[in-house]
């Protein structure tokens, strides 16, 4: 049985990460990788990367044929690239198998057919395996040649004139941005009875008021009961009506992906299925790390990004850097325009007690709206009034996916909001919008 000082399992983000690093302090690394269409992880082949180039295809005048074939060159050469990143690297194995562990110290390496080729153990272990969508049990979904996943819907050979998505959230407006700008006619069948419920109730309004009059077809308060496929088509059925379409979204989720047969560990799951981790990464098994989206929490890249510095520090430094102080986490919304986030909104800051500023901003009221021909947005900021510190910001409009990193610094390195308000920013610019956006009357 080979036995190598680190096994990974998942190629993501900060599994490739860390397994370069390791390498690179001589440790032998083994990484294991059950398709070869993920090297690389979820965001460089059927997340962030694929997801955001389509929608930027979609912004920039091209067909959808051209954008998808865009999409899948990018996807390739960073997939290509981060393959031999790795298994060029001597102390460095990657191993195209399914993972399962047979004990806490041994992994059994199985084939397509499911059978055991080989047995390896680690004196650590990272778990790296991500989450897989969440498959509803709606009738018809299991039967549907109409109906796509997150990665199915991004490799259409053929446009959708029409498509319905199933779920609300963050995803499934992303993706209805994206084919809007496209020319598809789109409907969001959402179950709760508003969109964005955990963002700004003003700009999650403004948010709504631009898609739909962009054409997009919100359907609240519905459940889904039943997809039916016809001859060329699929009908839709739901509590609040029938819809016929070429094709259907589900984006209602997505959830750990922990078929390890965890069962023959003491590795424990939390109560959402996902692997059970302390401040460190470590689970419940002390040399088990569980890291990226399969721990739970938020499912971003950056995030993975970090917790393999947490990693890192434990296993090569001195054990300080926890998921408690890697400070405030922005997050965007690619729609059109861009919604991105930052800490608290003032609805929040009350609840937890803080005697707040805040001041809004018009994107309409920047002068680079105008170079840019589009007025639509709303920037708003959370100041704590006490100490001047900056507690949140969301930024609707163009550019806010930049912006917003700016404001999270702020944050984390406690700088008050005056810094912000008399900076000198170069002109025509979105950031310069500062100067107005952090002009708080007192």
């Amino acid at each position: 049985m080979m036995k190598y000082d680190l096994v990974i399992i998942g190629f993501g983000k900060g599994g490739k990460t860390i397994a370069k690093f390791a390498a690179a302090q001589g440790q032998s690394v083994a990484v294991i990788e059950k398709s070869e269409e993920m090297y690389g992880g979820t965001c460089i082949n059927v997340g962030c990367i694929p997801s955001k180039t389509l929608f930027h295809g979609s912004r920039q005048a091209i067909s959808f044929d051209e954008g998808v074939s865009r999409k899948r060159q990018v996807v390739q050469a960073l997939n290509k690239k981060n393959f031999n990143n790795l298994n060029e690297d001597d102390n460095i194995k990657v191993l195209n198998y399914k993972a399962q562990f047979k004990s806490n110290d041994e992994i059994e390496l199985l084939n397509e057919q499911n059978e055991v080729v080989e047995t390896i153990s680690g004196d650590h272990i990272i778990i790296n395996t991500g989450a897989k969508p969440v498959i509803p049990e709606i009738d018809g979904v299991k039967t549907s040649k109409y109906l796509y996943d997150s990665t199915g819907i991004m490799n259409l050979a053929e446009q959708p004139k029409r498509l319905v998505i199933i779920g609300g959230g963050y995803i499934a407006l992303e993706f209805a941005a994206t084919f809007t700008n496209y020319g598809t006619e789109v409907t969001v069948i959402e179950r709760s009875g508003r969109l964005m419920a955990r963002e700004d109730d003003e700009i999650a309004a403004e948010v709504v008021k631009d898609m739909t009059d962009r054409g997009i077809n919100f359907v609240l308060d519905a459940q889904t009961e039943r997809i039916t496929d016809k001859d060329g088509y699929t009908v839709v059925e739901t509590s609040q009506g029938s819809f016929e379409t070429d094709a259907v979204l589900l984006a209602t989720g997505r959830q750990p992906n922990t078929d390890l047969a965890l069962s023959n560990t003491d590795v424990k799951l939390g109560e959402h299925g996902q692997v059970k981790v302390d401040q460190q990464l470590r689970t419940t098994v002390p040399h088990i790390y569980a890291l990226g989206d399969v721990k739970g929490g938020m499912q971003f890249t950056y995030i993975s990004l970090d917790d393999f510095r947490i990693v890192r520090d434990a296993l090569f430094g001195e054990g300080t850097r926890t998921t408690a102080n890697r400070g405030a986490v922005p997050y965007t919304v690619f729609i059109d325009p861009p919604l991105s986030r930052v800490g608290l909104t003032a609805a929040e800051a009350r609840e937890q007690g803080c005697e707040i500023l805040e001041n809004t901003l018009p994107v309409n009221q920047i002068p680079r709206h105008k170079v840019n021909n589009d007025p639509r947005g709303l920037f708003k900021v959370v100041i704590d009034a006490k100490t001047d510190l900056i507690l949140g910001a969301t930024l609707y409009g163009a550019q806010s996916e930049e912006l917003i990193n700016q404001v999270k610094l702020a944050i984390d390195q406690n700088i008050p909001y005056q810094v912000l308000r008399d900076n000198i920013y170069t002109h025509p610019t979105m950031i310069e919008s500062f100067n107005d956006l952090f002009n708080i009357k007192q």
